[in-house]
């Protein structure tokens, strides 16, 4: 096979030590000691993610065998869009957990800096933006 697993999924954030302790914090996630902290400027960078003179900082995470990456770009900085992001926007929507209690984890979530969307509570399910308004769903499990 070609393709062997996934590798990890990556998320721009504004504030890389603030989204380190949310995602720790309210989901559990543990830095990956195995791959050290990224910290990268101009090439081979600046090929690769598409955007010159680039300084860019990466930290994994690592929750049930699932890799998150937190990517945060001292130059030329983060760019935010819509708040929140609409659904049906092309391209990743959101994050899903599946939780013992929906409203315990998102009362975790909105004390470590996140935000719930309470229009979007419907019993067994709602979401909560991180603190750079990426969609997580809580999901009762």
């Amino acid at each position: 096979m070609l393709v062997h697993a996934l590798a990890h999924v990556g998320l721009c954030v504004s504030d890389l030590e603030r989204s380190l302790r949310f995602y720790q914090e309210v989901f559990g996630f543990k830095e990956v000691s195995a791959r050290p902290r990224l910290a990268m400027e101009g090439e081979p960078a600046a090929t690769l993610v598409g955007l010159p003179n680039v300084s860019l900082q990466a930290v994994y995470l690592e929750r049930d065998g699932t890799t998150l990456e937190l990517l945060a770009y001292p130059r030329p900085g983060s760019v935010a869009g819509d708040t929140p992001r609409p659904m049906n926007r092309q391209g990743l929507t959101h994050l899903s957990f599946a939780v013992d209690d929906p409203d315990a984890v998102a009362q975790r979530a909105v004390a470590a800096g996140g935000r719930l969307l309470e229009d979007t509570h419907i019993g067994v399910a709602l979401f909560v933006l991180d603190p750079d308004d990426t969609r997580i769903e809580l999901v009762r499990s």
